[in-house]
C-alpha cells in the first residue's frame, strides 16, 4: 500500500503541478519579469523627457521611446493574461485527472473517509483554487521584483530616498507576514465547512425518495444549510483580515510616499535633482510601497495553498499497490487464510478461513454485519485485509498485475452503478473487445433480453433513457457480470430484488453456464442457498461452517439466519 509524505503530512501536489506547466510557468515568468522591468524604465523614461521639455531641448526620441514602453507595457499584460489562463487551466486539468484517478483507485474508503459530497466538493472547486498557485508563484517574482527595483532606482537617484523608504520598510513586512498567515488560517476554514455543506447536500440528493417519502423537506433542507453561519463567519473574518491589511496598507504607504516625495522636493530646491527625477522618484515611491500588488498575489496563494492541503489530504490516502505476477491455468481456487478485515474501526471478520474449491459455486450467508459484503470484497481485492492473505489459483491477489486481477474476477452488486453511453456500452463495461453477440448472450443469461428489446432503440438506448425499475437494473449488471466470463464470478447480494421466479432462472443459468469457473454468492435467501454447491456461514466475524445448505439446515440456529430476514 501507498503511505503518506515520510514527515506525516499530506504530500504537496504543487509542485508536480507546477512541473506539468513548466515551461509555460517558466515563460509566465519571464514575461511578468520584463513587465515589472518596463514599468521601471517609464518613470526614468517620463522624468527624462519632463527635463527635456522643460529645457526647451530635442526630446522626440525620449516621447518615442515613453510610447513605445506604453505599448510594450500594454502587449506584455496581454500576454501575461493569456499565459497566467493557461497556466490555471492545464494545472486545474492535471490535478482533477490525478485525484480523480486516485479516488478510483482507492475505492469506497476514500467515500467513507471523506463522503462523497465533499470529495466533488475538493474535485472541483478545490482543484480550480489550487490549479492557480504556479501563476500565482510565477507571478509573484514580478510582484516583488516591483517594490524591490522602485526602491533600488530611489537609491539610484539619491540615497537619502532610499532611507527615507528602508525607514518603514519593516512595517510594510509585517503587514505581509500577519496578512498571510492569518487569510491561510481563514480560507482553510472557509473551504471546511463548505466541504461539510457539499457532503450534506450530497446525501439529501441520494435520499431525496426518502425524504419526500417522509415529508421532511424543511427539516434536511435546515440540516443541509446548518453550517452556513459558520461559512458566514469564516468567509466575514477573511474580510476582515483583507480589510485591516488593505487600512493598514493605506495608513503605511502614503506616509512613505509623501516622505520621499517630500525628501525630493527638499534635495529639488538644493538643486540636487532635477524637476524629471522628482516625477521619477514621486513614481517609485508608488512601486517600491506597492502593497497593495502584494496582498493581492498573496491573498491568491493563500487560497491555492489551503485548497491545495485539502488535495494532498485526499492523496494521502493509501491506494492498493498491485505485483507483476500472472495467474497459472486454473478452475478458479479461491482461498483465504487468517483474514482479518475492519470498517470503521470495527473488525468485522477475524481470522477468517475459507477455501473454495474451481469450479464450484459457494453461497456466503450471515446474519446483517456478519461480514458478507466485506468478504466478497476481499475475494476479488476491492479491499484489502488487515491481516492474513487471499488466494486465487494459490497466487496472492496482492501479488498480481492490476490487469490480470480484473480480466480473472468479475462482479455484480446489489445496486449496479450502469456506466456508458449506451445499454450496450453498460454491459460491455470493462471488456477489451466486447462482440454484440456475447453482449446478448449475456443479456438472455441474466433474463435482461426481454425488456432491452422493449426500449426504444434496444440496446443501442442511451441509459439516460433508459427507464428501468431495481430488479431490471440488477439484471443488467449481472449481464455485465456474466459478459465477463473471468475464473472467479462474485455476486454481492446481486439478486435481491428479483422475484422468486426471475433469481431461479438466473441462479440455473448461472450454474449451468459452461466456463468452469468458481462462483461465489452473497445470499440472503434459503432458495438460493440451497442451489449452491457448498454454504459458508458466516458469525461473529468467523467462518463458524462450511458444508452443503441441506446438512446446515438441520441446525436451528442456521435456519434463524433466514427466518428473521436479516440476512442482507
Amino acid at each position: 500500500m501507498t503511505t503518506r509524505a515520510e514527515d506525516g503530512r499530506a504530500p504537496d501536489v504543487t509542485r508536480p503541478a507546477t512541473r506539468h506547466s513548466a515551461a509555460r510557468c517558466v515563460a509566465l515568468c519571464l514575461v511578468s519579469v520584463a513587465a515589472t522591468g518596463g514599468g521601471l524604465l517609464l518613470p526614468a523614461a517620463l522624468g527624462r523627457t519632463l527635463d527635456l521639455l522643460l529645457a526647451h531641448a530635442p526630446a522626440t526620441g525620449w516621447v518615442l521611446a515613453c510610447a513605445g514602453l506604453v505599448l510594450l507595457l500594454a502587449l506584455l499584460d496581454a500576454c501575461q493574461s493569456v499565459l497566467a489562463g493557461t497556466v490555471d487551466a492545464r494545472t486545474t486539468a492535471w490535478l482533477r485527472r490525478r485525484l480523480t484517478g486516485h479516488v478510483l483507485a482507492v475505492g469506497p474508503r476514500a467515500a467513507d473517509r471523506f463522503g462523497s459530497g465533499d470529495l466533488v466538493a475538493r474535485l472541483v472547486g478545490n482543484a480550480a483554487q489550487a490549479g492557480t498557485a504556479p501563476a500565482a508563484r510565477a507571478a509573484l517574482l514580478a510582484a516583488l521584483a516591483g517594490p524591490l527595483g522602485g526602491m533600488a532606482a530611489l537609491g539610484l537617484i539619491d540615497p537619502w530616498l532610499a532611507v527615507v523608504f528602508l525607514a518603514g520598510a519593516p512595517a510594510l513586512t509585517l503587514l505581509l507576514r500577519v496578512f498571510t498567515r492569518d487569510t491561510t488560517r481563514c480560507v482553510a476554514d472557509y473551504q471546511r465547512v463548505q466541504g461539510r455543506i457539499a457532503s450534506a447536500l450530497a446525501e439529501a440528493v441520494a435520499g431525496h425518495r426518502t425524504i419526500r417519502a417522509a415529508g421532511t423537506e424543511d427539516r434536511e433542507a435546515a440540516r443541509v444549510l446548518r453550517p452556513l453561519p459558520e461559512l458566514s463567519d469564516a468567509g466575514h473574518r477573511m474580510w476582515r483580515v483583507q480589510g485591516r491589511a488593505a487600512a493598514q496598507a493605506v495608513a503605511v504607504a502614503p506616509l512613505l510616499q509623501l516622505g520621499v516625495v517630500a525628501v525630493a522636493g527638499v534635495l529639488l530646491v538644493r538643486h540636487r535633482l532635477s524637476v524629471g527625477e522628482v516625477l521619477a522618484a514621486s513614481r517609485y515611491a508608488v512601486l517600491a510601497t506597492g502593497v497593495g500588488v502584494l496582498v493581492g498575489q498573496f491573498a491568491s496563494l493563500a487560497r491555492a495553498r489551503a485548497a491545495a492541503d485539502r488535495l494532498g489530504e485526499v492523496l494521502a490516502q493509501p491506494a492498493p499497490v498491485h505485483g507483476s505476477r500472472r495467474l497459472p491455468d486454473g478452475p478458479g481456487r479461491l482461498e483465504l487464510r487468517g483474514v482479518t478485515a475492519r470498517r470503521g474501526g470495527r473488525t468485522v471478520l477475524d481470522g477468517a478461513d475459507l477455501v473454495v474449491p474451481g469450479g464450484t459455486t459457494l453461497a456466503v450467508v450471515g446474519r446483517s454485519g456478519a461480514g458478507k459484503s466485506l468478504l466478497a470484497a476481499l475475494a476479488g481485492r476491492l479491499a484489502d485485509p488487515e491481516a492474513g492473505e487471499v488466494l486465487l489459483d494459490g497466487v496472492p491477489l496482492r501479488e498480481l498485475t492490476h490487469e490480470e486481477l480484473r480480466r480473472a474476477v468479475g462482479y455484480a452488486f446489489a445496486r449496479p452503478a450502469l456506466l456508458g453511453a449506451t445499454v450496450e456500452d453498460a454491459i460491455g463495461l470493462g471488456l477489451a473487445a466486447p462482440s454484440p453477440a456475447r453482449i446478448r448472450e449475456a443479456a438472455r443469461a441474466a433474463c435482461a433480453d426481454d425488456f432491452v428489446r422493449r426500449l426504444p432503440n434496444g440496446y443501442a438506448t442511451a441509459c439516460a433513457d433508459a427507464p428501468r425499475s431495481g430488479g431490471e437494473s440488477q439484471r443488467l449488471g449481472l449481464a455485465r457480470a456474466f459478459a465477463h466470463d473471468g475464473r472467479l464470478l462474485i455476486l454481492d447480494d446481486a439478486l435481491s430484488s428479483l422475484d422468486t421466479v426471475t433469481e431461479a432462472r438466473i441462479t440455473r443459468a448461472l450454474l449451468d453456464r459452461g466456463s468452469g469457473g468458481t462462483r461465489l454468492l452473497v445470499a440472503h435467501r434459503a432458495a438460493t442457498a440451497a442451489r449452491a454447491d457448498t454454504v459458508a456461514w458466516l458469525d461473529a466475524g468467523r467462518v463458524r461452517a462450511v458444508g452443503p445448505h441441506a446438512r446446515l439446515w438441520l441446525l436451528p440456529e442456521y435456519r434463524a439466519v433466514f427466518a428473521d430476514g436479516t440476512t442482507e
